[in-house]
């Protein structure tokens, strides 16, 4: 398939050399910064334009892999007629894109996407489209990318998407701030490392409510106080805490598996 992406970030560059690596061809790539399309075209080997440039109007998908915000204001320079577009984002609808196309989707990556990483496992696509038949060609085309291909509908993609933040952004945002700890207490992080693996790995075969572990779960007010001792010189840490320990102590127990820690 000939495809135009509109975009040149993280997204646009990994689905970009995503799809050009399963057989598509990438005839444009178009951006408000034309180096960076530029850039992200020499590495495709296609023609590349600005906003203000002719669109490619020979293709036959085009991706719109631009920040949220964007979709609203290119919503109303772009007429596509009949051809299929689909936009990347997880928190917008399907009916953003109406104004652009008769044929219009949604291809979500389920996926912390950086240009600079090489993605060797499928991505995980959450899909959509505006009429059965664009459903199908999005789930034909995404299938060519992902065995891990979900319809979706924009409601249920919003809220995997809310659930997304929590787990992804959240959590990495946790790492920051125990690694500032860290250092201001000169021990390693890079100690963390393996628990931090081995907690992600559990939730792949269990459900974390399952397989939670710590004072709060066990409710240690001994170490719990012990901790708060040390964090009173870190006040954003010791708030975390504090409001963590306190959900986990008030969620409803359950069941470990067998072998973990209760």
């Amino acid at each position: 398939m000939q495809i135009v992406i509109i975009g040149s970030g993280n997204v646009a560059s990994v689905l970009g050399r995503l799809c050009k690596q399963r057989g598509h061809e990438i005839v444009q790539v178009v951006s408000r910064n034309t180096s960076h399309a530029k850039l992200l075209a020499d590495e495709l080997k296609c023609a590349y334009a600005d906003y203000n440039e002719k669109l490619n109007d020979s293709a036959g998908l085009y991706i719109l892999a631009v920040a949220d915000t964007a979709l609203q204001e290119l919503n109303k320079s772009i007429n596509l007629g009949t051809k299929l577009i689909l936009h990347t984002a997880g928190s917008v609808s399907k009916e953003v894109l109406k104004d652009i196309s008769l044929n219009y989707g949604v291809l979500y990556p389920l996926q912390s996407l950086r240009k600079e990483m090489e993605y060797e496992t499928d991505i995980p696509f959450l899909i959509d489209g505006n009429s059965a038949e664009t459903l199908t060609l999005v789930e034909d085309f995404a299938g060519t990318l992902s065995t891990n291909v979900t319809k979706t509908s924009d409601d249920e993609r919003l809220k995997l998407h809310v659930a997304a933040v929590v787990v992804s952004n959240f959590t990495n945002h946790l790492y920051a701030i125990a690694e500032d700890f860290c250092k201001k207490e000169n021990v390693d992080f890079a100690l963390l490392t393996p628990l931090i693996k081995e907690t992600a790995e559990r939730v792949a075969h269990f459900s974390p409510a399952a397989v939670q572990t710590g004072p709060a779960v066990r409710n240690d007010i001994f170490t719990i106080e012990k901790h708060l001792r040390i964090l009173a010189d870190h006040p954003q840490l010791k708030y975390m805490y504090i409001k963590l320990t306190d959900s986990i102590m008030t969620s409803p127990p359950t069941p470990s598996p067998k072998g973990e820690e209760a």
